[in-house]
C-alpha cells in the first residue's frame, strides 16, 4: 500500500514527502525575507554610512568627540582653512562633566575646531526637517547639556533631525560677529550641501539659538547674502546659507540691539521668539526689538511669547535655587512649556509634514516677496 505522505519517488529510489516540501518552502521564504530585510537595512543605514565616511575624511584626526552617543561629528572647515587658528586648532576641547549624571557633558570650552554633530532620525518618521542648535553660555562656555543634547530625543519624537553646533567662543579669543556668527552660517551651508545623502529636506533647515546662541541665530536670519558673497567657496557653489526658519530663546542682542538698524531682506525666514518678561527684562527687550523689526517689515509668520513669570536661565531665584534652562519644567510655570508653543508654530507652518512637500512658510514667503514693497516696510 502506498504511503500518502510520499509525494514523489526519484529515479534513484528517494522519497520526497510533504514535510520535505514544507521544509524547502520555509527555507526559501527565510532566505527571501533575509534578503528583503538586508535591502531595507541597507537603505536605512545609507545616510549613516555616508555620515561616518565623511567624518573620517573631514579632518578626522582633529574632530572632537560626540556629545551624545551615536552623534557623527564633522568639522565645519578643512584643516588648512584660513578661518582656523593654526596655533590652536589641534588643542583638545575642555568638557565639564556633570557631577550627578555619569558621562553627561554640561558645557564645553576651548573650541578651536568648530564642528557640527549630526543626529538623524529613522526613515519611517523622518520629516526631513533639521534644527541646528546653538547653545548659550554668555560666550564664555557652550552649554550643550541643557541647550543641545537634551533636545535630540525631544525632536526625534517629532521626526526632526538635530544638529548640535560647536561654535567658537569669545572666552577663547574669538570675535562673536566675525567668527561665531560665521560658524552658524557655515553650519547651515554644510548641512544643506549634504541634505540629500542625509535624508534632509534642503528647504527645512533652520537654527535655534539660546541666549548667546541667539546672537548667532538672529544674524543668520538677516545677513545670509552678505556671508555667501564674502565666502564664495567653490565647494558650496549655489548653496545658500539662508535658514528656512529661526528660533530665538531668551535671546541676547540681535543686530537691532543697541541702536542697530540693518536692512531686512524680503525673504527673511519666519521666526519664533520666546523669553521671560519683567523677570528677564533686558533679554525681553532684545527679543522685542527683533520681533518689532520683523513686524514693521511685514515678514510673515513671526511669533513671540513673552512670559510674565520667568527669569533668565542660571539666574538665582528668591528661594536660592537657579532658573533652569532648555526643556526644564521650571516648577510648572507657563514658561516651562515654551517648547510646546514652538512645536505648534513649527507644525502650523508645515515643517512637520512629509519631506519634499512645500511648507506653508515657503509659500507665504514667496507670496510676500512678489508683493510690491510698502513705504512702511522700508527701513
Amino acid at each position: 500500500m502506498s504511503n500518502p505522505a510520499v509525494l514523489l519517488r526519484t529515479t534513484d529510489g528517494l522519497n520526497i514527502t510533504r514535510e520535505d516540501v514544507k521544509a524547502k518552502l520555509k527555507l526559501r521564504m527565510a532566505k527571501s525575507l533575509s534578503l528583503a530585510l538586508n535591502v531595507h537595512m541597507l537603505k536605512q543605514f545609507t545616510s549613516t554610512i555616508a555620515l561616518i565616511a565623511l567624518s573620517f575624511v573631514s579632518n578626522a584626526a582633529d574632530a572632537p568627540q560626540p556629545i551624545l552617543r551615536g552623534g557623527i561629528v564633522l568639522p565645519l572647515y578643512p584643516s588648512d582653512s584660513p578661518q582656523l587658528n593654526k596655533e590652536h586648532v589641534r588643542e583638545q576641547e575642555y568638557y565639564n562633566m556633570s557631577k550627578a549624571v555619569p558621562a553627561r557633558i554640561t558645557w564645553i570650552t576651548n573650541i578651536h575646531n568648530p564642528s557640527i554633530e549630526v543626529h538623524a532620525v529613522e526613515s519611517g518618521i523622518n520629516t526631513g526637517a533639521a534644527i541646528i542648535l546653538a547653545a548659550g553660555g554668555g560666550h564664555r562656555t557652550l552649554n550643550v547639556g541643557s541647550e543641545s543634547a537634551d533636545f535630540v530625543p525631544f525632536f526625534y519624537g517629532y521626526g526632526v533631525n538635530t544638529i548640535i553646533l560647536r561654535n567658537r567662543l569669545r572666552a577663547d579669543g574669538y570675535n562673536v560677529q566675525s567668527n561665531a556668527v560665521n560658524d552658524a552660517f557655515q553650519a547651515i551651508r554644510l548641512v544643506r550641501a549634504h541634505a540629500k545623502e542625509w535624508n534632509i529636506d534642503a528647504n527645512k533647515i533652520g537654527i535655534m539659538g539660546f541666549s548667546a546662541g541667539a546672537e548667532l541665530a538672529a544674524p543668520a536670519a538677516l545677513l545670509f547674502d552678505e556671508f555667501d558673497k564674502a565666502n564664495n567657496d567653490p565647494q558650496f557653489a549655489g548653496i545658500t546659507s539662508r535658514p528656512g526658519f529661526v528660533a530665538l530663546v531668551s535671546p541676547g542682542p540681535s543686530p537691532f540691539g543697541r541702536g542697530g538698524n540693518p536692512p531686512i531682506p524680503r525673504n527673511t525666514p519666519p521666526a519664533f521668539v520666546t523669553c521671560g518678561g519683567s523677570g528677564d527684562r533686558v533679554h525681553a527687550i532684545w527679543a522685542n526689538e527683533f520681533f518689532a523689526a520683523m513686524l514693521q517689515a511685514g515678514i510673515p509668520n513671526v511669533e513671540m511669547h513673552v512670559y510674565g513669570n520667568g527669569r533668565h536661565p542660571g539666574e538665582q531665584m528668591s528661594d536660592g535655587s537657579r532658573m533652569a534652562a532648555g526643556l526644564a519644567d521650571r516648577n510648572g510655570i507657563p514658561f516651562g512649556k515654551w517648547q510646546d508653543r514652538f512645536i505648534e508654530w513649527f507644525r502650523d507652518l508645515g515643517f512637520l509634514q512629509k519631506s519634499g512637500i512645500e511648507t506653508r512658510a515657503a509659500r507665504d514667503i514667496a507670496a510676500f516677496v512678489e508683493q510690491p514693497q510698502r513705504r512702511s516696510d522700508r527701513r
